[in-house]
């Protein structure tokens, strides 16, 4: 066989996989937008839970998380089971709207507790922009990289301000209609670099997204934005 059609056999190859990845990316992303629209379902309906998060919390949050529908199952087998959407307010001071969200994963951990087998959705605070920065930059071990803490509800709330108040990262679930604060210790929260860029069609620091407004909300998020510009528009953290 001569080189010249050892090339243009490799050339084709190559053209080949390129052809064969181009849709395995497009479903990629669209898995990643099915993800944004769900996390600003679960969070609408969160919210309209008589005894949800307390607005006195959301109102001193920086940022938030929503992981939707992470299954028992993937708790079993471990490794990386949850995948959703980080977003934080806006401007230097984090006064301004919230912002377009960064895709996060949530890793590992073993929580000692049994979630059955219905999905189990997960709500995340920041409570600062430490915190919040440091979950940005890298992979962040919760209760140990960055302190963390079962969330009040409710009437609980004003019990366990002290705990609220010394947390970076306060964390919630909801499982069979059930919505509780509950620990996260030991497992890992990370920016998900490949889903950012499929979102938004090149790599951009996941900090530059949530902290900088680089880029505007994308469609798939606006549900998620727009229900906490209305439930809670002002940081009264400042």
């Amino acid at each position: 066989m001569t080189k010249k059609v050892i090339s243009l056999t490799l050339a084709m190859l190559l053209t080949g996989l390129v052809f064969l990845s181009a849709p395995a990316k497009a479903d990629d992303k669209e898995k990643d937008e099915d993800r944004l629209r769900n996390s600003g379902e679960v969070l609408k309906e969160i919210l309209n839970i008589p005894d949800d998060i307390p607005q006195s919390l959301m109102d001193k949050a920086d940022c938030i998380v929503v992981i939707p529908s992470v299954l028992k199952a993937a708790f079993i087998v471990g490794g990386a089971y949850g995948r959703g959407a980080m977003t934080c307010r806006s401007g230097e001071d984090m006064n301004g709207p919230w912002g377009a969200p960064t895709m996060m994963a949530l890793e590992g951990g073993s929580f000692g507790f049994q979630i059955g087998a219905q999905a189990t959705d997960f709500v995340l605070l920041i409570m600062n922009r430490d915190g919040a920065g440091s979950i940005l930059s890298s992979k962040v071990k919760l209760g140990a990289d960055a302190s963390a803490a079962a969330g009040p509800i409710g009437r609980d709330a004003e019990a366990d301000t002290d705990v609220a108040m010394r947390a970076e990262v306060l964390t919630y679930s909801r499982s069979r209609g059930l919505f509780a604060g509950i620990s996260l210790e030991g497992s890992t929260l990370r920016p998900d670099e490949d889903a950012n860029e499929r979102i938004y069609g090149r790599k951009i620091p996941s900090k530059d997204i949530a902290l900088h407004g680089v880029v505007p909300v994308p469609p798939a998020a606006r549900l998620l934005t727009s229900i906490l510009n209305q439930h809670s528009p002002k940081n009264l953290s400042k």
